[in-house]
């Protein structure tokens, strides 16, 4: 088996190759390449794959752009540290979706997966079932977000509209929101779970740690290693750091794209 790796962090890419090493001791693996213009360039002369591990947010943007820069007949098996590309993983190679750090049975049962569906379709795409499925699914109505949470003060409860909120953070196992007016609140959701519920128009994850509002953002600034550090006007000492994998994102979203 002939295994491309995309992903731009070195360390998440050395543990890739050793639980794929691992569990396919024949396959031969290339790379890891590190950013969307060089997969692309990569592709056009090295077209032939068995299976592509495509990190989505690398460096120089999302990955789903090398699709529309090139035509990738290989089966694709995505890997982020987020959860919420998963379907526009799906309309495309994609035969699965790992979340990082990749997980070893995880990791195991997608490449099960990949060569029970290469048995079932012989020289077919093995992603077609998969692709057909997604295209068949009836149109969704537009997405509905949270726009109030319920706060808990004393004995009483009351809820607090979004617009009121600055940001949401992790912190000692507990997870906060914190208002614009630097009130603190604890909140009985994850981080994850409070990523799916919110506007993305409104509220980026700029990390595992960080959720921030858009309208809260005072100053951004270069950081080490292409990372980004923000500060929010609500308290100017919390360590906001956008992780180097999506400062790409955060930029866009920043200037009003969509992400």
């Amino acid at each position: 088996m002939k295994i491309l790796i995309v992903e731009d962090e070195e360390l998440a890419a050395a543990r890739l190759s050793q639980l794929i090493r691992e569990i396919e001791p024949e396959a031969v693996i290339q790379g890891p390449i590190d950013s969307i213009s060089a997969t692309v360039a990569h592709l056009r002369t090295h077209p032939v794959y068995d299976l592509i591990f495509l990190d989505i947010q690398l460096a120089d943007g999302k990955s789903f752009s090398v699709f529309e820069e090139c035509e990738v007949l290989t089966p694709v098996i995505f890997t982020t540290a987020y959860d919420e590309y998963a379907l526009q993983a799906f309309k495309l190679n994609s035969i699965d979706y790992l979340l990082k750090p990749v997980n070893r049975e995880k990791l195991k049962s997608s490449l099960d997966k990949f060569r029970k569906l290469k048995e079932y379709y012989g020289d077919e795409n093995p992603n077609k079932q998969l692709y057909d499925m997604i295209l068949s699914l009836k149109t969704p109505g537009p997405p509905v977000y949270k726009d109030r949470f319920l706060i808990s003060r004393g004995d009483t409860m009351v809820p607090l509209k979004v617009s009121e909120i600055a940001c949401f953070y992790a912190e000692d196992k507990e997870v906060f929101l914190l208002t614009h007016d630097n009130k603190r609140y604890i909140l009985p959701h994850s981080i994850e779970d409070l990523s799916a519920k919110l506007d993305p128009k409104l509220f980026f994850r700029v990390s595992r740690q960080f959720i921030i509002s858009a309208d809260e953002i005072h100053k951004v600034h270069n950081y080490f290693n292409f990372k980004l550090k923000v500060e929010i006007k609500a308290d100017p000492r919390l360590e906001i750091i956008v992780s180097r994998s999506k400062t790409a994102a955060f930029k866009a979203w920043m200037n009003g794209e969509a992400v």
